[in-house]
């Protein structure tokens, strides 16, 4: 399967809890009008009706099962469709939709429709912690703070510009924290590292409502990117707040960045890991990359990854 066009079946899974899920119907009508041969469509409420969801559309024998949600609800979903075969159509409804961006997928629901029906197949990476699936970035420190004061309300009020709210007041409550990066493959030496505001490992490009990894960050390069933000003064993050579009920021004195395909995080405390935007595991936690785990749809000009097979 090149296109999804070839699909012979498919399936429609939409998150009606995500900022942008209310009306699944739309999306419906304009993927079959658009060629697509949809012939099974869920609505879930939660990640329980999620999980058994896709327990049954894999069952069902769809070849293509397009998901509509947020970050977390298609990282899940990633997770259980890798390996299968079946290939993964992505409807960016949620706030960030940070792996649409990554994919070069357009935002509105007319827009994104037209792309996945007309779209190619590709294969992208996906990454691992603790076993738990992620496609965008795992982090702890500071942005577990920023998912702890995204609110359901928040995003809905706000959108993208939810992201920079939650932020601000992450950072005013965020405590320093000691980690340790290992690389069981040998190919970087121990990090130590004290007075910690965030540690990011990226398997994608974007995170956190458009904020880049790294400059050269790709969901197909078959690495982990890595960045460490020490605690400094507060002007000191503003500029690499300043920085985090393009992902520059990894080239400030004092921030590491390095690539690897495996590495395992200890902190001090043990602290929570956020998955996508998702809480889903704690430190120690073990980072992997899935070579080639998924196909996936994108738009025909997207150049954000190939099928390699």
């Amino acid at each position: 399967m090149k296109a999804a066009r070839d699909a012979d079946s498919a399936a429609l899974v939409i998150n009606a809890g995500a900022r942008l899920g209310a009306a699944p119907e739309l999306a419906v009508g304009k993927l079959q009008k658009a060629g697509l041969p949809i012939s099974a469509v869920h609505h879930v409420r939660s990640g329980a009706d999620l999980a058994g969801t896709l327990e049954q559309v894999v069952a069902a024998g769809h070849d293509l099962v397009v998901v509509g949600g947020g970050d977390g609800t298609v990282s899940f979903a990633a997770g259980r469709l890798a390996g299968t075969g079946i290939v993964l159509g992505v409807l960016p409804l949620g706030t960030a939709n940070d792996l649409a961006r990554t994919l070069e997928i357009p935002a509105g629901l007319d827009a994104a429709c037209a792309a996945l029906a007309d779209g190619k197949v590709v294969d992208i990476d996906l990454g691992r912690v603790n076993g738990e699936p992620f496609l965008n970035v795992a982090s702890v420190g500071l942005s577990v703070g920023v998912t702890e004061s995204l609110s359901p309300r928040l995003k809905r009020s706000l959108g993208p510009l939810a992201y920079p709210v939650a932020a601000v007041r992450a950072y005013a409550r965020h405590k320093p924290f000691r980690a340790r990066l290992e690389f069981p493959n040998g190919d970087h030496g121990t990090l130590e590292l004290d007075d910690m505001l965030q540690v990011a490992i990226g398997n994608g490009r974007h995170y956190g409502g458009g904020n880049a990894v790294s400059p050269t960050a790709g969901i197909d390069d078959h690495t982990l990117d890595i960045y460490a933000i020490p605690g400094a003064p507060l002007r000191e993050h503003v500029r690499i707040a300043r920085l985090l579009k393009d992902g520059s920021f990894v080239e400030r004195d004092g921030v590491h960045h390095l690539t690897t395909q495996h590495a395992r995080l200890v902190t001090e405390p043990p602290l929570p890991v956020n998955l996508d935007g998702e809480i889903a595991t704690v430190t120690p936690a073990d980072f992997t990359v899935e070579r080639n785990a998924l196909h996936v749809v994108v738009p025909r000009h997207s150049s954000a990854a190939v099928l390699d097979g």
